[in-house]
């Protein structure tokens, strides 16, 4: 069976890219917002997900926070335009398995993600 990967952007250029990338090896799912990304987590099968830091209204560690209120237990890898040391410190220490800074060459978004999946 696929695995399958959640894509968490609210830039709809990141997201077709990161799509292009992976789905000839994964199930690509997609969403735009912090909230998406959680409703979908309740209704769909999930084994990586990609979530982007700097999002509107609910960034990436907020939304991360809520995945993991739910009880939420999928391997998590940040995404990150921002060079801020402490925003890949606080992921890190909520316990995200990688992160990645934007923008990624395709190689290395697809060995991340082979990482991450392999302790699942």
């Amino acid at each position: 069976m696929r695995k399958r990967i959640l894509v968490v952007d609210d830039d709809e250029m990141n997201l077709k890219r990161t799509r292009m990338i992976l789905e000839k090896e994964y199930t690509v799912l997609l969403a735009e917002s912090g909230r998406e990304a959680l409703n979908k987590l309740k209704a769909e099968r999930v084994d990586l997900i990609l979530l982007d830091i700097a999002m509107p209204i609910m960034d990436g560690l907020e939304t991360f926070r809520r995945m993991k209120d739910s009880s939420v237990d999928v391997p998590v890898i940040f995404l990150t335009a921002s060079g801020y040391e402490d925003d890949v410190r606080n992921a890190i220490s909520l316990g995200a398995v990688n992160y990645l800074k934007k923008p990624f060459f395709p190689k290395e978004l697809l060995k991340r993600v082979a990482m991450g999946l392999e302790g699942k």
